[in-house]
């Protein structure tokens, strides 16, 4: 049985709760926008087998502290956190940094200011150098519906206090879909500045498989961001889930059999 270090990293006024355990090369998993460590168990626990892997909260989830602004920036210095502690702890070598929607961007920004600092990326359904905005004009009464559905209100209501909470507001929520569009509307300038090994693991339908409302165009315009993205980068390789945005929760075992794939243990 595996065991687990908890440990936490203060700074910029927030505690993030940090996990490592495994064996292997050091690899990161970084969360995305309203999901936590614990929502990630799924992916984490058959990494370790080969991997020492790392988990931890971004601020105002699970079981990290509230914070008084959420912005991109916030959440990276969150990640740049946790990473200077680990390499005050002394990891072997650099980690190799996963990162899942919104994750994945942090990861590809740390990426693009360190990079003698990692050891390869893989980014789950996100950091996608998107063609136009993702969210129009159009859009926004479905996302601040979706934001403030009933159902997803009770759900956030029976997680408080337990390591899958998230203390974000609807409009804090909104904000920061509103600021990934501007985010990866450059991202391509930062994949320029990445060398080491970047594996994307894509769903086909971000938005879900309906024929009617946002979501043909919103899967449309995620494939095409993609591929823009490997026109540019060539050596950029991909996997296409037949799934959601949901993708990490849905298809953990094959997404870490991926990960695995792409990044597997050195021998000897």
């Amino acid at each position: 049985m595996t065991t687990i270090q908890h440990f936490t990293v203060h700074h910029d006024g927030v505690t993030i709760p940090v996990s490592r355990g495994g064996r292997g090369r050091p690899l990161v998993l970084c969360p995305g926008l309203n999901s936590t460590q614990a929502d990630l168990h799924a992916l984490s626990e058959p990494l370790r087998r080969d991997h020492d892997v790392v988990t931890f909260d971004l601020r105002g989830h699970g079981l990290a502290s509230a914070a008084d602004r959420y912005s991109f920036d916030a959440f990276l210095r969150d990640l740049f956190a946790v990473l200077a502690d680990l390499e005050r702890l002394g990891l072997p070598s650099p980690p190799v940094l996963v990162g899942y929607s919104l994750g994945a961007d942090l990861a590809v920004r740390y990426a693009a200011e360190c990079p003698d600092a990692v050891a390869g990326l893989v980014l789950i359904d996100g950091a996608n150098p998107l063609p136009e905005p993702f969210i129009t004009d159009a859009d926004l009464p479905e996302f601040r519906a979706m934001a403030e559905d009933p159902a997803r209100r009770r759900g956030i209501e029976r997680a408080m206090g337990t390591a899958r909470q998230v203390l974000l507001t609807a409009q804090d929520v909104l904000d920061l879909q509103l600021e990934m569009d501007v985010v990866r509307s450059a991202i391509l300038d930062r994949y320029q500045r990445i060398d080491c090994p970047i594996h994307m693991i894509m769903s086909t339908s971000i938005a879900g498989d309906s024929t009617e409302g946002r979501a043909p165009r919103h899967n449309r315009l995620w494939r095409a961001g993609i591929d823009r993205l490997v026109r540019e980068r060539p050596h950029i390789s991909t996997s296409w889930l037949d799934a959601d945005h949901r993708l990490v929760f849905t298809h953990a075992p094959e997404i870490a059999d991926i990960i695995r794939s792409a990044h597997p243990r050195p021998a000897g």
